[in-house]
């Protein structure tokens, strides 16, 4: 995102009228306060827009994440979160404690609690409307297992990309690249959730349905019944027990091998509030995508009938409307994926998420060093096989964040005066709302 910054015009700053002379400056220059360059009369003072480095997402609810693998901690901060709403670190540590490491033989064995502190912006279980800080420290580091990365790169990881940006790096755990990152994602995604959910009524669920060559059939999993309790079921989060012993036998044979294998995230959202997504660049399934793709190892977004719906006509492809019982406007099928024109449309939004086999891994690849010589490389360290079942309180997160953003803007545009009770819908129901706070 965005942020503003007003300054004093720039040193030598043109007017509309005059050519830029900012070039000729030299270095030694701008130490000098009183510096004039031109003698013709000053032009007001510029505007300055910064863009954040990446670290910030959303406009209204607005999370920045801070923190690396090896450093002292992680976490996030939350402005703009509504006041005079009850979150407590209880609630934030369920979906953390879903996103651990070591929680299972097909996950990463690094040993970490993940026990969240809120540091400021909630008073007496309250919010106070103040920034949120959530954090976590890290105490299972071992900066020794990355001696071989410090010099040489690991082919398909961030290495090589961030020396090729930054020109240095945090070698240990990868930096910023480490999935440790997305503590903080979880840790607003569950403030996010609680509070779509108290508002709307709006459920999140997301589960493992792919683990390398295992694919879980579509019909196997009904989105309008589906809970928290059989996707956290079984360790590779897939609700239906028999395809999740398939998977378990994916991960596990390529990880006693020191190999990694990729999978796929399906994520539903039922009562989702219609009217969320602005329409061209802002699209609702725009933002999400954006979202999703932006965690670890994401390599592919589809929703709704996605690349499947290239293969039928318009006529089979097309979502039938129909009135029911309740005089509602719905469509007998979902193809859209619960999102048409770029905004919602009151049915099941549901999304799929491709993530690609992890990247480091304990077998021998060819790879080059940093001062660019050819070697091979055998990483250490302690990574997941399979990065799925870890993923999907991330991929629900992401998405709990995109919606809340888009709630809050809603509300502000769309809300402001009364609704056109003809055609939309109030974003809340009262007693949702009451019911979460008292």
């Amino acid at each position: 995102m965005a942020s503003t910054l007003l300054t004093k015009a720039f040193i030598g700053a043109s007017s509309s009228c005059e050519p830029s002379r900012l070039a000729s400056l030299r270095h030694s220059d701008l130490g000098s306060a009183n510096l004039r360059i031109s003698t013709h009369r000053r032009s007001p003072p510029k505007k300055l827009e910064i863009h954040a480095a990446g670290s910030t997402y959303g406009n209204y609810f607005r999370v920045t994440t801070y923190g690396e693998s090896h450093g002292g901690g992680v976490g996030c901060i939350i402005d703009g979160c509504p006041p005079r709403f009850p979150i407590s670190e209880a609630d934030l540590q369920a979906d953390l404690d879903r996103r651990r490491p070591g929680q299972s033989r097909i996950t990463t064995p690094r040993k970490e609690t993940d026990t969240c502190t809120i540091f400021s912006g909630v008073a007496d279980g309250y919010t106070t409307g103040s920034p949120i800080m959530i954090n976590v420290p890290n105490t299972d580091q071992r900066g020794k297992d990355y001696s071989e990365m410090s010099k040489a790169y690991r082919p398909s990881h961030a290495d090589a990309t961030y020396d090729f940006k930054y020109g240095v790096r945090s070698v240990e755990g990868g930096g910023r690249s480490s999935a440790r990152e997305t503590i903080g994602r979880v840790a607003s995604g569950a403030v996010a959730k609680k509070i779509l959910k108290a508002y709307s009524g709006t459920e999140i669920l997301a589960y493992v349905s792919q683990a390398h060559t295992v694919v879980l059939p579509e019909d196997l999993v009904d989105h309008n019944t589906l809970t928290l309790e059989q996707v956290e079921s079984n360790i590779v989060r897939c609700p239906d027990p028999e395809y999740a012993e398939k998977m378990i036998a994916a991960i596990d044979a390529v990880r006693v091998r020191g190999d990694s294998v990729g999978g796929v995230v399906t994520c539903i959202v039922r009562n989702a509030p219609r009217g969320l997504g602005s329409p061209v660049f802002d699209k609702l399934e725009a933002e999400l995508a954006k979202a999703a793709m932006s965690l670890p190892a994401t390599k592919g977004f589809e929703i709704g009938s996605g690349f499947a719906g290239t293969l039928l006509t318009g006529s089979e492809h097309n979502d039938a409307f129909y009135t029911d019982e309740n005089g509602r406007i719905r469509t007998r099928t979902n193809r859209s994926g619960g999102i048409q024109g770029g905004i919602s449309n009151g049915e099941i939004i549901y999304m799929r998420i491709a993530f690609k086999p992890t990247s480091t891994i304990g077998r021998k690849q060819n790879t080059v060093t940093r001062d660019k010589n050819e070697t091979e490389l055998i990483a250490r360290g302690r990574h997941d096989p399979c990065v799925v079942p870890r993923a999907v309180p991330m991929v629900e997160a992401m998405v709990a964040l995109v919606l809340v953003d888009q709630l809050m803007a809603q509300y502000a545009q769309c809300e402001l005066f009364p609704i056109n009770p003809d055609f939309q819908e109030p974003l809340k129901g009262p007693e949702l709302y009451s019911a979460a706070l008292f």
